[in-house]
C-alpha cells in the first residue's frame, strides 16, 4: 500500500508540473493571449500606416500634376502671397 502512495505522490508532482508550465512557464496560455493582443495592436497600427500612406501618396500625384496644390499650401502653410496681390490679415 506504502508503494501506491508514493506513485501518487510521484503521478502529481508530475500534473502539477505540467499545469505549471502549462499556465506560466515558456509557451504558456498567459504568453499566447499576450502575443495574440501584440498582433492585434500591430495589425491596427498596419491600418493606420496603410491609411497615412493613401493620404501621402495622394498628395504627392495632386503636387506632380499641378501648381494649385502647391500654391494652395505655400499660401496657407507659408503665408506667401502672389505679386502684386495685397494679404489683409483680421486678427479678433
Amino acid at each position: 500500500m506504502r508503494s501506491h502512495y508514493w506513485l501518487f505522490v510521484v503521478l502529481i508532482a508530475v500534473l502539477a508540473g505540467l499545469q505549471h508550465r502549462l499556465w506560466m512557464g515558456s509557451g504558456s496560455l498567459k504568453q499566447a493571449a499576450e502575443l495574440k493582443q501584440q498582433i492585434a495592436d500591430q495589425h491596427q497600427e498596419n491600418e493606420q500606416m496603410l491609411e497615412r500612406n493613401r493620404v501621402l501618396d495622394a498628395e504627392v500625384v495632386e503636387l506632380k500634376k499641378g501648381m494649385e496644390t502647391v500654391e494652395e499650401r505655400a499660401r496657407h502653410e507659408l503665408g506667401m502671397v502672389k505679386g502684386g496681390e495685397t494679404l489683409y490679415q483680421i486678427t479678433q
